[in-house]
């Protein structure tokens, strides 16, 4: 089986339709997807309706958490969606996402950027507006090469030049919010460096004790060392090591399946799940 646990879609950051996130992943020789949009199951439906036979989908999203004035990720899966608490947090992220974003504009525009908020509007579209539609502009305007180019202290990266702060759970809430209802947590990206600053090994041991199911090692921004080093971590915590590609269509170059999860791994995930339900695929055109 061939399992990627980590992909976004035109829902939040990402450039594909959900429907064309699934069509993508049976055509990548995929055996699982899940949808992790940032706060929002807004995919889900189109995603679900589109399934090619074949193909499992696994809900879920990315939850944008702080700890100590530093920002992490932390993917949810197979939680109810209509659990009124976590509901309601998620909503709250997204509502302060266009007020962050448009404070992002006006410090790049500061910086002599000529970007505007309409321009970054237009590339968001119907999506959860973030720094990759910033970085996008950035790119269009020829101020960076690529959107990754954008994540330095120079621009985007948390504490960068143009950074601006959101709303973000406090990651134990978060663990405790997705229990509730129902879900599987997994630190995303735990090692980004690139990003920008990391939360220490010694929170993640406090997380793992709060009830943290697991952390993504397998990562484009994790090199062979921090891998490794990784895999230790979660074996010393007994937490599952899990591996995604981090999808986001053509704002990145890593492609469907380059990272992938172990197959006990995955099923380990859908045991401890209880608020929903990985959903075989049924709806969409055959799978070649």
């Amino acid at each position: 089986m061939r399992i990627d646990l980590h992909t976004h879609s035109t829902a939040s950051d990402g450039t594909d339709t959900p429907a064309e996130l699934v069509a993508g992943a049976a055509a990548a020789g995929l055996d699982v997807v899940a949808l992790t949009d940032h706060d929002t199951v807004a995919g889900h439906a189109e995603a679900i309706a589109a399934l090619p036979e074949g193909l499992t989908l696994v809900t879920g999203a990315e939850l944008s958490c702080r700890i100590d004035g530093v920002s992490l990720h932390m993917l949810a899966y197979l939680f109810d969606p209509h659990e009124p608490e976590l509901a309601r947090e998620r909503e709250l992220v997204r509502d302060d996402r266009v007020p962050r974003a448009q404070a992002m504009v006006l410090k790049l525009q500061e910086l002599g950027v000529p970007v505007t908020w309409e321009q970054v509007a237009a590339i968001a579209g119907d999506g959860s507006v973030g720094r990759p539609h910033i970085a996008t502009a950035l790119v269009d305007l020829g101020v960076v090469g690529t959107v990754s180019d954008a994540f330095t202290p120079e621009w985007l990266a948390n504490g960068g030049r143009a950074y601006a702060e959101k709303h973000e759970l406090d990651p134990f809430d978060a663990i405790r919010l997705v229990k509730a209802a129902g879900g599987v947590t997994v630190f995303a990206h735990p090692l980004a460096v690139k990003r920008g600053a990391v939360v220490p090994e010694e929170s993640i041991g406090l997380l793992a004790a709060a009830g943290l199911d697991g952390i993504e090692v397998d990562h484009m921004d994790h090199d062979a060392p921090t891998r490794a080093r990784l895999r230790g971590l979660a074996g010393d915590l007994g937490l599952l090591a899990t591996g995604s590609s981090d999808y986001h269509g053509t704002r990145k170059t890593v492609r469907l399946g380059e990272y992938t999860t172990d197959p006990e791994i995955y099923g380990e995930i859908t045991r401890r799940a209880a608020g929903a339900f990985p959903v075989p695929g049924a709806g969409g055109p055959r799978r070649p």
